[in-house]
This record gives C-alpha cells, sequence and structure tokens, in this order.
C-alpha cells in the first residue's frame, strides 16, 4: 500500500522544491536540497509501513444488552420488499387531507418547493403512481438482510450474470447519501455488472455491486443507541464485506457515502483495493486555505488551481459562498434538533415528499431555481422521485437519517482530515456539485489520487442523473489502480 503511495509522495516533495530559484550564488543549496529530499523520502518510506489508521474499534447499536460473544446471528438472509392494501389506502387518505398553500407568484424555487408544482406532484402520486409495481422493480434485484451489532443491516448484492472465462469479478461497495437510497444505483448497476452489453466496451473491468443502506435509512435498522456516526458505519460495512467473503474490495460514494467510504480507507487500507467519489469533503486548513483561495481568483497557478478550477470556484465570495449558505439550511435543523421537524415529515407524505425533492432539483443543476417545476423532470421521471421519497415512508425512516447529522456534527469534524488516505483514490468533480473541491485539496487527506475527472456535465446524485458516465469513470480508476 505504501509502495502504490510513491508517485504522490515524490510528487508532493518535489512540488516544495520548484518554487525557490537557486542563483548561482546559492548554487551550493542544490545538493543539500537534494539531501534533504532524500532524508524526507527515506523518512517517508519507513514511516509509510506505520500509516496512521482510525482505530476501528467495536460498537453495539441494537436494543438491551449485547448478547455473548459467538451468540450473535451472523446469518445472511433474502428479504423482499412487501406492501398491502392497507398501506396503500392509508398514503391516500393522507394525500386527500393535503392543505395546498398558495405559492409567491414568480417565485420558482427560490422559497423552497413550489407549492401550485407540488399540487401536481401529489395529484401524480395519488391517482397516477403505482407503489405495486415501483415494489416490482425494486425487487429486480437480490436483497438481504443481515445483523451486525445489534441491527439489521440491509443491502442489495448484484453479480453478473455471464463471466467471460478467464475474466475476474471486482466486489465493489457503493454507498448513498441523504436524502438518497440504495435505489439511486439501479440504473448504473447493470452497467457496472454487463458493461458489454450497454455498449460501454469495457469488458475487461467487471464487478460484483453491493449496495447497503445506511443504519436508520430506508430498509437498514435504526440505531437504538446514541452516537451512531459514519465511522461506526464504516466498521460495519467492512464487517459485512468480511461476512460476505471478501477481503479486498473496491469502494465508492457520493455524500454521507464518500464521508463513510473515506473511513473504510482510513480505517482498513488493507482492505481496499481502491476508493472513488463523487464528492469531497475537505474540513481543515482554516486561514492558509482562506488566504490561497482569495489569491486563487487572481494568480490561480500560484495556489495549484487549474483553469477548470478557476471557473468553478469564482467569482467565490458573491456566488458560491452563497451557494452553500442557501443550499444548507436543512444541515443546520438536523444537525442540530432533527427530531422537531422529523416528526412532522414522518406523519406527512406531501411534507415527506417537498422536503426530499426540493434536493433533487437544486443539488442536480443550480439553474432550477429559476424553473417553476424544479426542473426535476428535466432529469428524473415522478416514478423514479417518489419511488426514493416511497421508501422514507414506507420505512418511517426520515427522522432516524436525519439524526445521523447530529450524531456526526456533535464531534469535531476534523478528525476525518487528521488521518490521511494512502489507498488509491479516484475522483469524478461533477460541475453542479454543490461545492468543488480542486485536486490540490483533496491532495491534503487522500495522498494517492490516480484519478482527478472534470465530469462535463451532472450534479450531486451522479449515480441517479448520470450513471453512463460515473460507470465510465469507475472503470477508468479501477483500470489503472489494476495496472499499478
Amino acid at each position: 500500500m505504501w509502495r502504490e503511495s510513491l508517485p504522490n509522495a515524490w510528487e508532493s516533495i518535489m512540488s516544495r522544491i520548484r518554487p525557490f530559484d537557486y542563483s548561482q550564488k546559492n548554487a551550493v543549496l542544490v545538493p543539500v536540497a537534494a539531501l534533504g529530499v532524500g532524508g524526507m523520502l527515506l523518512y517517508w518510506l519507513r514511516s509509510g509501513r506505520k500509516i496512521k489508521t482510525i482505530d476501528m474499534g467495536d460498537g453495539w447499536w441494537g436494543a438491551g444488552e449485547r448478547p455473548p460473544k459467538g451468540k450473535e446471528d451472523t446469518s445472511i438472509r433474502s428479504f423482499k420488499i412487501e406492501t398491502s392494501d392497507k398501506e396503500i389506502e392509508d398514503l391516500h387518505q393522507r394525500l386527500d387531507r393535503f392543505r395546498f398553500t398558495p405559492h409567491v407568484e414568480g417565485a420558482a424555487f427560490h422559497y423552497g418547493f413550489n407549492s401550485s408544482y407540488l399540487r401536481k406532484v401529489v395529484a401524480y402520486w395519488r391517482d397516477q403512481f403505482d407503489w405495486r409495481k415501483q415494489v416490482e422493480v425494486l425487487n429486480k434485484y437480490p436483497h438481504f438482510h443481515t445483523t451486525i451489532e445489534g441491527i439489521d443491516i440491509h443491502f442489495i448484492h448484484v453479480k453478473p450474470s455471464y463471466i467471460p472465462h478467464g475474466q475476474a469479478v471486482r466486489p465493489l461497495l457503493m454507498v448513498h447519501g441523504w436524502p438518497g437510497s440504495f435505489y439511486e444505483f439501479y440504473k448504473i448497476i447493470p452497467l457496472l455488472t454487463e458493461p458489454a452489453k450497454h455498449g460501454l466496451n469495457e469488458g475487461d473491468v467487471v464487478f460484483e455491486v453491493i449496495c447497503p443502506s445506511i443504519p436508520g435509512y430506508g430498509f437498514s435498522e435504526a440505531s437504538h443507541q446514541k452516537g451512531f456516526d459514519s465511522i461506526a458505519t464504516a466498521r460495519i460495512f467492512h464487517k459485512l464485506m468480511n461476512r460476505l467473503g471478501f477481503k479486498e474490495y473496491y469502494i465508492q460514494g457520493g455524500d454521507w457515502g464518500s464521508r463513510i467510504t473515506t473511513n473504510m480507507a482510513q480505517m482498513l487500507p488493507q482492505s481496499v483495493k481502491g476508493l472513488h467519489l463523487n464528492l469531497v469533503f475537505i474540513t481543515g486548513q482554516g486561514l492558509g486555505k482562506m488566504i490561497r483561495t482569495m489569491l486563487g481568483a487572481y494568480v490561480p497557478w500560484l495556489v495549484g488551481f487549474t483553469r477548470e478550477d478557476a471557473q468553478r470556484l469564482y467569482p467565490f465570495m458573491q456566488k458560491n459562498v452563497f451557494d452553500v449558505l442557501r443550499e444548507s439550511g436543512y444541515l443546520h435543523i438536523q444537525a442540530t434538533k432533527p427530531d422537531t421537524a422529523g416528526c412532522g415529515l414522518n406523519d406527512s407524505p406531501v411534507g415527506l415528499a417537498a422536503y426530499i425533492m426540493e434536493k433533487f432539483s437544486t443539488w442536480t443543476d443550480k439553474s432550477f431555481l429559476h424553473k417553476d417545476d424544479g426542473g426535476l423532470e428535466s432529469k428524473y421521471s415522478l416514478d423514479e422521485l417518489l419511488t426514493n421519497v416511497m421508501i422514507y415512508w414506507v420505512t418511517s425512516s426520515i427522522v432516524s437519517s436525519m439524526r445521523y447529522y447530529k450524531e456526526n456534527f456533535s464531534k469535531d469534524p476534523r478528525i476525518h482530515d487528521r488521518v490521511a488516505v494512502y489507498v488509491p483514490t479516484g475522483i469524478a468533480a461533477f460541475p453542479q456539485e454543490i461545492v468543488h473541491v480542486p485536486r490540490v485539496w483533496a491532495k491534503h487527506v487522500y495522498k494517492n489520487i490516480v484519478t482527478y475527472t472534470y465530469m462535463p456535465r451532472g450534479g450531486h446524485f451522479a449515480a441517479f442523473e448520470e450513471p453512463k458516465l460515473l460507470a465510465q469513470d469507475i472503470m477508468q480508476f479501477v483500470r489503472k489502480v489494476e495496472q499499478l
């Protein structure tokens, strides 16, 4: 693992020497500098064998006391999503009682979900949306439950239907975020498990895909104890992969999935062959980062920004900061008192749909803010959007999904930046993502970036919105890792 990180370490060291202009008078410094580089490199090689990791630890999140060691249920059980007349009738009765709130004229999505368009969504939901049909769609992939640390973990596990002779199949764990679900990956799964059938011409890279639901989301049981965060989730997902018989595997994520898979790489780097992200969280670097960002507006090359970075970041103070503030109000609620708003959403399907689907508007494309329908149907179908909402509704999981913010933000978020990631990393930077993180920033945490791609289009829900683009980038990344 440390050898795979060597090129990036050398690049990091050499980048600190290039800015110096050694005159002939100071030529004596050159050999000294070379010795310094050699010493730094030797130190890195030796210390690389003792990479700092996040302590795996252990946990118990079930109700009551933990059973004695060896008495826990470790079976993997087939699971099927089901519905009933009673469930559908209850939903319809609630939709029939929808109380319409007139919207502000010309507001589009600037005030949140446009209530006039919401009325159309509710009418479609009530009279045309077929939940039974969507349950059949959800059940087209194999579902499972297994109990880990006292809670039932839901996941789908999809294998290629045909494996060419001599072809190796790589296990890939894909983790969703909020307000998404495992359903986000339904369009990308066939591209990864059977790429040749879908015209990707990437026959040398084939995956079996495992998509778990984060505990407290959808069909994964919520923690019964306080403190369940992304590190606990990372440990549980490592245990899941181990239970499935995998010793090494690739992992991929965006949103919370990015944080969870990063923690997995920080926790057990020997088990992670490669980490692919479509969102990067960088919380540290403080004042220095702010100064470099301001300088980058005038001399981007001086702080390591590319032309594409500059286009995506600026005008920084006027635009990006405001965009982040506008789109992060939900975060402050969920990171402080999630149950207050969550209980209302759990009781009202219309409120839940507005709260969730609004994110699929502006997080997909910032310009959708100006559209009366939020641009929702330009990227997704109402069936797709409402299926994701229904996963939260039928499992009553909106409150526990919102609590995940409080559990994670109750701790110092910088802890995640203090442990570097040395496993090979691929980053897909989508232009409509909420925040853009240049490669030069990402390298402060991800020390072995193998691929960094400026994606031509797409936003926050990459697998749901642009499955082919994301699949191609994952394959390109894995191919390079395999060639190392």
